[in-house]
C-alpha cells in the first residue's frame, strides 16, 4: 500500500488543517454555458497550455503520496476531454493499493449515458450531477446550450451502472426557488441525495446587483423545507463543505453548502488545481501558485513538484472573504467558476 512515509509527509496548512482532498480540473471546456459558471462566448485555453493526461496522472500521484485520500475530477465538463478514461483507468491503481480512498466526479450529466459504465469499471462509485431545474425551458435558459432529456438519460445510466448519484442545485432566487419541493421529490423517488449551493460572486461579467438579486440564503431554503418536512441534523461530513439533514418523511439526505450565510472555512481540507497546473488553496481568494513549471522542470524527479506543492499549502489562507452583508458583494472573484474547477 502506497502511503506517506511519515507524518511529516502529510500536507498540513498554516492553521494545522490536514489537506487530504484534491479537486482537479481536467479541462476548461464544457458543452454547456451555465450563467453562474461562464460567459456565453468563452475564449478557451489553447490545448498546449493544458496539462497532458500523463502530467495530470503524475500530479495526482504526487498529491496521493503526500496523503491526499479523496480525488474529485471536475472541469469545465471533464467528460468532454479527449481520452479522459485513460486518466481514470490510471488512477484506479491508487484505489487498488488503498492509498486513494475515493475517486469521484462532478459532471453536468450530458455525457454520462456514454461513460457511466466505464467510470464504474475504473473504480468510481459516486458522481455529482449539476442540475438546477426540472423544467425544460428553464434548463435551456440557465445552461444556454443544455438539453434536459440528455441529462436525465445520463442520470438513469449512472444509476443503472451502479453509481451513487447526488444532485447539486445552485439556489437562485427568482429562478428555481419555486422548485424546492419538486427537486426534493425527484431525488426521493430515485434514492438520490441532494445538495443545495448558495450562488457565489464569481465571474467578471456579473454585476454586484445581479448577484445580490440572485442570492437565496440556504437558511431561508431550509426554513421552507421545514414547513413541510421533519428535518434531523446529521453529524456526518462527506469530506467537503456540506452540512446535512435527513428528511424523516422520505429518508433522504439533503446537504447545504453555505459559503455566504454560514462560513465553513474552519474545517477546510481541500485544494483545487486547474487544468493548467495552477493551485488555488481557497476558492474565495485570488491567490494561486504555479505547479506546471515545477512539474515540467524535471521529468525524472518529483522533487521540484513536491517542493512546489508544499510551498503552496504553506500559503493556504484561513478562509475566504465572500460576504453579502450590508447589501454588497464583498470578496468578489473575477475569475469564472469553470476556471477553478468547482
Amino acid at each position: 500500500m502506497t502511503q506517506p512515509d511519515t507524518a511529516s509527509d502529510l500536507l498540513i496548512d498554516p492553521f494545522q488543517r490536514r489537506v487530504n482532498y484534491l479537486r482537479l480540473s481536467v479541462t476548461d471546456r464544457c458543452d454547456f454555458r451555465c450563467v453562474y459558471c461562464m460567459s456565453e462566448h468563452m475564449t478557451f485555453l489553447p490545448k498546449v497550455e493544458l496539462l497532458t493526461l500523463e502530467e495530470l496522472d503524475r500530479l495526482c500521484t504526487a498529491f496521493i503520496h503526500m496523503g491526499v485520500e479523496k480525488l474529485r475530477i471536475t472541469g469545465g465538463e471533464p467528460l468532454v476531454r479527449k481520452g479522459i478514461m485513460t486518466f481514470f483507468e490510471g488512477m484506479s491503481r491508487h484505489l487498488d493499493s488503498g492509498a486513494l480512498k475515493e475517486l469521484t466526479l462532478t459532471t453536468n450529466g450530458s455525457q454520462l449515458a456514454r461513460f457511466a459504465q466505464p467510470l464504474y469499471d475504473a473504480g468510481v462509485r459516486r458522481v455529482n450531477v449539476s442540475l438546477d431545474t426540472l423544467d425544460n425551458d428553464k434548463f435551456a435558459d440557465i445552461t444556454r446550450w443544455g438539453r434536459l432529456p440528455q441529462v436525465l438519460k445520463g442520470i438513469e445510466a449512472a444509476q443503472n451502472a451502479g453509481l451513487r448519484v447526488k444532485l447539486n442545485a445552485v439556489a437562485v432566487k427568482g429562478f428555481n426557488d419555486g422548485e424546492l419541493f419538486d427537486l426534493t421529490q425527484f431525488c426521493a423517488e430515485r434514492d438520490m441525495d441532494l445538495t443545495f449551493i448558495e450562488v457565489m460572486p464569481m465571474g467578471e461579467d456579473i454585476e454586484n446587483a445581479a448577484r445580490l438579486g440572485q442570492f437565496w440564503s440556504l437558511k431561508d431554503l431550509r426554513n421552507d423545507l421545514a414547513e413541510r418536512f421533519t428535518l434531523t441534523d446529521l453529524s456526518e461530513r462527506s469530506g467537503g463543505p456540506a452540512r446535512y439533514v435527513r428528511v424523516e418523511e422520505t429518508g433522504q439526505k439533503i446537504g447545504f453548502i453555505t459559503p455566504l450565510s454560514h462560513n465553513f472555512c474552519e474545517s477546510c481540507n481541500r485544494v483545487r488545481v486547474t487544468c493548467t497546473g495552477e493551485i488555488y488553496t481557497c476558492l474565495g481568494q485570488e491567490g494561486k501558485s504555479d505547479l506546471r513549471n515545477a512539474l515540467r522542470a524535471d521529468t525524472n524527479s518529483n522533487e521540484p513538484l513536491n517542493a512546489a506543492i508544499r510551498a503552496a499549502i504553506g500559503l493556504k489562507p484561513k478562509g475566504h472573504d465572500f460576504d453579502y452583508s450590508r447589501q454588497d458583494v464583498a470578496g468578489r472573484m473575477t475569475r469564472h467558476m469553470s476556471h477553478t474547477g468547482g
